[in-house]
């Protein structure tokens, strides 16, 4: 059960000011009855309500999938950047929702955007063992030795060593390579400081997948859609069944 005005306003219809006001106007029925008090409890998912006539679809949580563009902070508020929560419609805004995980600024591709903590968290913590893949270009010729590097644990330039990864090589010629990365942390320009350790940059990087996701083509930069619940179902799946696995080796 929760108050009225609380869910009202986590749809968008105002602060609790505004919401109370809408209320007392009449402007509200539950179950087809029209109600004053905005402090009533309701279960918004099993309650009818509806605001001028228009019966309301309630939800807690929201899963997005965006095509982050170069220039943009994975993150829900900065001074100076432009946000991916800033690229998103007021209807998605009032959830409060966060970035799961982050792009650098100059990163592009998938990312997922929810209001969900317990889901985020369980994504982007190592120790479930989600994959995150890119696709990045590189200014030097990629070998078997970077392979083999990247399987046993790069040691970054603060001296953590990072969990093994996964390096795919798509094409090497003497104007640099085309590669896949797999990985399943995080941490602070991860991708780019890995090849920094191998005497190599990043010019480009691309992410293409999460967990069982795969980043959707059709959605240009800058641009977002929800989850479908196939989609929904592999995250959580993914990161049950990662959950398993790691119940088994213990």
């Amino acid at each position: 059960m929760e108050r009225l005005d609380k869910v009202l306003a986590n749809l968008g219809y105002g602060t609790r000011k505004e919401v109370k006001a809408l209320v007392k106007s009449g402007a509200v029925e539950v179950n087809g009855a029209l109600v004053k008090d905005s402090g009533m409890n309701i279960d918004p998912e099993k309650n009818q309500i509806k605001v001028h006539g228009e019966e309301i679809k309630y939800r807690k949580y929201i899963y997005l999938i965006m095509n982050k563009p170069e220039g943009v902070v994975s993150a829900t508020f900065d001074n100076y950047d432009e946000t991916v929560i800033d690229l998103l419609d007021p209807e998605y805004q009032v959830f409060n929702p966060f970035p799961v995980g982050r792009l650098d600024k100059d990163t592009v591709g998938l990312l997922l955007i929810t209001n969900d903590g317990e889901l985020n968290h369980k994504l982007i913590s190592p120790k479930w063992h989600v994959d995150k893949i890119y696709y990045a270009e590189i200014d030097k010729v990629v070998n078997e030795r970077d392979i083999k590097a990247f399987e046993s644990g790069i040691v970054l330039d603060d001296d953590y060593k990072c969990m093994p990864g996964k390096l795919q090589i798509i094409e090497a010629d003497g104007n640099g390579s085309k590669v896949y990365v797999t990985i399943q942390e995080g941490k602070f320009h991860q991708v780019k400081r890995m090849f920094e350790a191998l005497d190599k940059k990043v010019v480009y990087l691309k992410r293409v997948k999460f967990g069982d996701i795969d980043l959707d083509e059709a959605l240009e930069e800058g641009e977002y859609r929800e989850l479908t619940e196939e989609e929904l179902n592999k995250l959580k799946d993914a990161q049950c069944n990662n959950w398993k696995d790691n119940m088994n080796k213990v």
